[in-house]
């Protein structure tokens, strides 16, 4: 049965949206041709629509979700919550709860909330200027950091075009674009040039889920020390992805780190962080500091909000104490997710690729193996990735997106679940193996 046969009612509700919404939908990823499917439930590792139709989801909440929809420790803690006040406007106990729970997962000095990873990055580059006195920032290609101007440029392939209308030359000009996974490369690009920050992703997101090479990461960390330059490592999809962080996955430190998502719960918005070292983040501090000229802002209406605060620091304290059950099963159910694509497309000669690690998987339907943003994009077979998620949708198994296929473990996936993708992609491969021929 095809998607359009099966959701009659999302058709509708799309419909509706057109009017209101540019596009109809509320963020351009969750669009779905000819129209997207409206959840009305997510629990555990399933989601539920209007229709009625149940999904295994790999999304996740934009890998946001660790332990699974509607996990109870945090959505116990959260009804407490509701009852003495969501967003009071002063300060609360929780966000010194929660400051300490971040600090402890990764072992920084001081931390500060943010509504949004994208804030989380705003702040952290202007923190690194401040810091340092220099105002260019080396961001890789095919990174995402979100919706900040002044870290909008190579996002999307192909790279030299612009990554949205509205962006101006005066914020553009202070990126310098790298190659990921190419320390000469990054040397030659950055020689000369003035720079504050250098921001990474530990492992490319909405690039396809593609790891940096841990001897990639630990020679930035030493070029970023010889040449003054602050590294800042986005974990805002990695951090509670791996235990402490994909930081202490490969054992290399950054200057700051950027937060989003699940730092505040994993089901709540207004969910964002940065941390790090003390002689930088006491940049912020207005006692040390009396005079605003001599600081730098860092503020927001809902931040340290006590809803999201208590909601980050359960969850965290829960991964702490559950670590070495959850991260091993993760990882587990990685490797086999990983291992299970790889034989079946080496075992009928299908031209694709599985990158990710731990609880991360991409998919890649390209004639090189992907090791960075270009590698990743340079040889697609577009059609075969819009192929290939209709078949997933078509079995109401669901992840994003079409044309670049990341997706994320939880602690409430099961071996079925990823039993179930692999034997689904096996029936795809032959279908179109067979059609080739």
């Amino acid at each position: 049965m095809d998607y359009v046969e099966f959701t009659p009612k999302s058709r509708e509700l799309f419909e509706r949206a057109r009017k209101v919404l540019p596009g109809g939908v509320s963020y351009v990823i969750r669009y779905v041709d000819p129209y997207p499917f409206y959840v009305v439930k997510a629990k555990g590792c399933r989601l539920w629509d209007v229709d009625g139709n149940e999904y295994i989801d790999f999304w996740m909440a934009h890998g946001a979700v660790v332990t699974g929809h509607g996990y109870e420790p945090v959505i116990n803690a959260v009804r407490e919550q509701l009852e003495y006040g969501l967003h009071m406007g002063w300060c609360n106990e929780w966000e010194i709860k929660w400051a300490e729970a971040v600090c402890r997962w990764f072992d920084a000095d001081m931390v500060r909330p943010t509504n949004s990873g994208t804030e989380a990055n705003m702040y952290a580059v202007r923190l690194a200027r401040a810091y340092t006195g220099k105002e260019k920032v080396g961001k890789f290609e095919g990174g995402w950091h979100g919706g900040y101007d002044g870290l909008h440029k190579a996002v999307t392939y192909p790279y030299d075009k612009p990554a949205s209308l509205g962006l101006t030359e005066g914020a553009l000009k202070y990126i310098i674009t790298l190659p990921y996974n190419d320390l000469d490369g990054v040397r030659k690009r950055i020689k000369g040039e003035d720079v504050a920050c250098i921001i990474i992703e530990p492992v490319l997101g909405a690039g396809g889920c593609i790891p940096a090479d841990k001897e990639f990461l630990k020679g930035l960390r030493e070029l970023c020390d010889d040449m003054g330059i602050l590294l800042i490592f986005d974990e805002v999809i990695t951090g509670f992805r791996f235990y402490k962080g994909a930081q202490h996955y490969y054992g290399v430190k950054p200057d700051l780190t950027t937060l989003g998502k699940a730092v505040g719960g994993q089901f709540f918005p207004g969910a964002g962080a940065f941390c790090g070292r003390e002689d930088i983040m006491e940049l912020l501090d207005h006692i040390k500091r009396p005079n605003f000229w001599e600081r730098a802002f860092h503020g927001g209406t809902y931040v340290g909000n006590a809803l999201t605060m208590r909601a980050g620091c359960t969850l965290i304290t829960e991964l702490e104490k559950n670590a070495d059950k959850f991260y091993p099963y993760m990882d587990q159910l990685g490797e086999r997710f990983r291992k299970g694509l790889e034989d079946v497309f080496s075992s009928y000669g299908f031209e694709a690729y599985v990158t990710g690690v731990g609880s991360m998987i991409g998919i890649h339907f390209t004639r090189e193996k992907p090791v960075d943003g270009i590698t990743s994009e340079r040889t697609k077979d577009v059609e075969m990735c819009n192929k290939f998620f209709r078949h997933m949708l078509n079995n109401k198994v669901v992840y994003v997106s079409a044309l670049k296929p990341h997706l994320f473990i939880s602690v409430a996936h099961t071996e079925k679940e990823i039993d179930t993708f692999v034997s689904l992609t096996e029936e795809f491969v032959k279908r179109n193996v067979k059609e080739k021929k």
